[in-house]
């Protein structure tokens, strides 16, 4: 009989905030997100250590989902932020950033923390009131009926991620793409309960990024087939070709010992008794006109072979993720669940079929009525940078979505930030005093913590940054302007600075730029950030409003919760 060890009592960590491990770890993780931040952030490669594959990117999804860390501080805002990008896909960095910079900057005043988050709190609700005003100088309208606007957005998430490795003309390319995958998912006639399609990503490695292209409807990868056989398929009397959707396996191997037990007279075969079945709902599938069958498993040999004998296309092995696109292509959702039984109305359409062939890959081109399902194959010279761009493309598609539902955008490169904080001071400086007696603390506890709170947000801005350069922001409408690294001291900065970092800015004003310090702060902008009067629409750097919103939303009540911690306690045993 083995020893018992006596139960080890659990650990009590009072003020994890103020012990050196988490601190460390916190700068730590702070340090890897900003130096991956924006176009210019620097790649890291992920690996376990024991071998298997390498992860090459600048991702909050790919890094944090392979960033391991024991800290229960840092685990609960990991857990946040990926939370976050599941459900937004964009800003996983951003939201990350600023919770950390919420916390160093909040930990560090003699404020008690209660009092800080109902400050933060309050904090957060002018900026989102501003965001969401009519009067919001980093808010731009998204028109569904112009492309300007959207092709700035897309183009803004498929540079900010250098992993991807294009130029400007795969960023066009893609860009185009991308938009017009997009718009396939978009039903033409509009429903009370309007549901969008879907976009399917066809992989094809070690070819150009300007070979990508989209199709509409759906790419099946099928090696039998060769080029130049013509592809006779069954139609019906009025051109369609009528199809079966299989979720159930038609392998023949139906029955399952773990569920039970079966009797069976002497000398009748199971097996035989299965493909008896199974060749029966091949005659119905031929005496409905069937022209093509689809199943999600496993398909038996004999069943295909009489299919293809009687002139219809069998492809089995399709995988559950393309069930519902395929369901919702033929119009036949949910697909058969069962082979004892087919009724007459079981069947969906598809208006046509042809073999398409890309690189050494041949695939079955199923091609619907109505197109709101569309194949995106997607190229890129290598594993490391096709997974990247697959990665960055799907965010695109989802923000786009986002953005259909609520068509706004925000301005990128940094001026949101610096324009919030550039609203906060001066909105702060203006407060009544009732203010502070609904808060329950003094005007000074607030001024401290909405300077670190605008602090904070300056500082996503300024991880933009990666080479030393100066970091500049105006005080006319609260943008931020990047100087280049090494660049020669002059009286004016017009004469280095050409744009904001958003590029709605240009140097032709009289601006009064100011530096867009670190730790020490910036002097309060006299006057509100004014809106600028001159747009330019087709330079325009432009972040997801939904993704945006949510991510300082996000990020601070992240921030608030692990402020509140007094204590932590692990079990040992």
């Amino acid at each position: 009989m083995s020893r018992l060890e006596a139960k080890k009592p659990p650990l009590f960590i009072s003020e994890p905030l103020a012990t050196d491990a988490v601190s460390q770890s916190l700068s730590l993780l702070s340090g890897i997100l900003k130096s991956s931040y924006g176009p210019a952030g620097r790649l890291k490669q992920l690996h376990n250590g024991v071998g298997g594959c390498v992860c090459t990117t600048s991702q909050s999804s790919a890094l944090l989902g392979h960033l391991y860390t024991s800290q229960p501080v840092l685990r609960v805002l990991t857990a946040s932020v990926r939370n976050h990008v599941s459900r937004f896909s964009d800003c996983g960095l951003f939201t990350a950033i600023l919770c950390c910079g919420f916390i160093e900057n909040f930990r560090s005043l003699n404020v008690a923390p209660f009092t800080i988050i109902k400050i933060s709190k309050h904090l957060l609700s002018l900026c989102m009131d501003h965001l969401k005003s009519e009067a919001c100088g980093c808010r731009v309208s998204v028109d569904f009926s112009s492309v300007e606007t959207l092709v700035c957005l897309v183009r803004s998430i498929l540079t900010s991620k250098p992993a991807c490795m294009l130029n400007k003309t795969e960023v066009d390319h893609l860009t185009t793409l991308v938009l017009k995958a997009f718009l396939f998912t978009v039903p033409c006639h509009v429903e009370t309960n309007a549901v969008l399609g879907k976009c399917v990503i066809v992989p094809v490695k070690g070819r150009r990024v300007v070979d990508s292209t989209v199709l509409p409807g759906l790419l099946i990868e099928m090696p039998e087939f060769q080029l130049g056989k013509p592809l006779a398929v069954k139609r019906t009397g009025s051109n369609v070709i009528k199809t079966a959707l299989f979720s159930v396996s038609m392998s023949g191997d139906g029955f399952n010992s773990e569920e039970g037990t079966i009797a069976v007279h002497h000398g009748v075969s199971l097996e035989m008794s299965e493909l008896n079945q199974l060749l029966n709902v091949g005659k119905q599938l031929v005496k409905d006109e069937v022209g093509l069958v689809l199943c999600q498993k496993v398909m038996h040999p004999s069943l295909k072979q009489y299919l293809k004998e009687n002139g219809v296309i069998a492809v089995d092995r399709a995988g559950l993720s393309l069930m519902e696109p395929l369901g919702r292509m033929t119009g036949k959702e949910p697909p058969i669940a069962s082979i004892h039984s087919l009724s007459p109305g079981c069947y969906g359409n598809l208006k046509d079929l042809c073999v398409e062939s890309f690189a050494s890959k041949h695939f079955l081109h199923l091609i619907p009525e109505d197109t709101v399902i569309c194949s995106l194959i997607l190229c890129n010279r290598s594993e490391t940078a096709w997974d990247e761009l697959k990665r960055v493309c799907e965010t695109a598609e989802h923000v786009l979505q986002l953005t259909m539902k609520e068509p706004l955008a925000l301005l990128g490169g940094g001026c949101t930030e610096t324009h919030l904080a550039s609203y906060i001071r001066h909105k702060s400086s203006s407060l009544p005093a009732s203010t502070f007696q609904d808060l329950d603390c003094s005007q000074t506890q607030y001024q401290l913590v909405a300077d670190r709170f605008c602090r904070s947000l300056e500082s996503v801005a300024r991880s933009l940054s990666h080479n030393d350069g100066e970091i500049l922001t105006d005080t006319v409408y609260g943008h931020c302007w990047f100087v280049p690294s090494g660049s020669p001291c002059v009286s004016k900065w017009s004469d280095l600075v050409s744009k904001c970092g958003c590029g709605m800015n240009g140097n032709t004003e009289d601006l009064s730029w100011r530096f867009l310090q670190g730790q020490f702060g910036s002097p309060v902008v006299q006057g509100c950030p004014k809106e600028p009067s001159v747009k330019v629409a087709d330079l325009l750097t432009l972040d997801c409003f939904a993704a945006k919103c949510s991510g300082l939303q996000v990020a601070l009540e992240t921030a608030n919760l692990i402020l509140d911690l007094s204590y932590i306690i692990e079990d040992q045993n």
